[in-house]
């Protein structure tokens, strides 16, 4: 790739959910300097949000077409929801098609938080899920068919939010959720969707006693920089980015 004025390091595309109001500012946080993202937004006017997020991944090489010729190098899919409705083997087969038709690696959200688990060696997990009962129920089962044995699960979930009750979620909500998890024999703890505001309740968690923290957007964040710097994913690179490291002095003067 020609060196980029903006993207000296790398450049990501991003597909974002279309009424979704935290992957941007997620990904803005997290990606490191000299990174630069570009968004294309999934869209779909299927009813409801099961058939909008299979939708999604119908129309996902359209999709792709809005980066036209930009020398991406790898496209991170922000969107957890639509893989659980797939499932793995359409996921796997997705991300494989793209890969050999656009020659840069396709990486879901779903993807990178199976490849957390299995860095940190954890098999016993814990969710923190912002889903209504039905997709929480469709992403257990997705957990549980990767070989993860699910042992708690906390709801954030909030019918009664602003426009959209996933979206328009606070951290605190999420916080909450994840203080009320028991922590009984738990290897490594997920806030799922990347819809749920997850970056500070994860710093929260740098210097407790219980395990691990990720959430799907820091998950995605990583794995695609494992992409861009050609390296292999391992526990000690993982752990930096969960504690923060680099992020999280962005986040904490990052304003809206």
């Amino acid at each position: 790739m020609s060196e980029l004025e903006y993207a000296k390091r790398g450049l990501i595309g991003v597909l974002t959910p279309q009424a979704n109001t935290t992957v941007e500012p997620e990904f803005s946080i997290l990606r490191p300097a000299g990174v630069t993202m570009l968004n294309a937004r999934l869209t779909s006017s299927k009813k409801t949000i099961e058939e909008r997020l299979v939708d999604y991944t119908h129309k996902i090489e359209n999709t792709l077409d809005e980066f036209a010729n930009a020398p991406i190098q790898a496209v991170a899919f922000g969107c957890t929801g639509a893989s659980y409705l797939i499932g793995q083997k359409e996921e796997e087969n997705l991300c494989e098609r793209i890969k050999k038709k656009k020659n840069y690696p396709f990486v879901t959200a779903a993807r990178a938080v199976i490849d957390s688990f299995n860095t940190l060696n954890a098999k016993r997990i814990g969710l923190v899920s912002p889903y209504p009962a039905k997709l929480t129920e469709i992403s257990v089962n997705y957990w549980s068919n990767a070989g993860f044995e699910v042992c708690e699960v906390a709801s954030a979930f909030n019918s009664e939010n602003d426009f959209h009750p996933i979206y328009s979620l606070r951290a605190d909500s999420s916080s909450d959720a994840l203080k009320s998890l028991e922590l009984k024999d738990i290897d490594a703890i997920v806030m799922l969707g990347t819809g749920m505001p997850t970056l500070q309740p994860i710093l929260n968690c740098r210097d407790w006693h219980g395990p691990p923290v990720t959430s799907c957007m820091l998950s995605l964040a990583w794995q695609t920089m494992l992409y861009i710097d050609d390296i292999k994913p391992t526990k000690e690179n993982l752990l930096v980015w969960i504690r923060g490291d680099d992020w999280g002095e962005r986040l904490s003067s990052y304003s809206i």
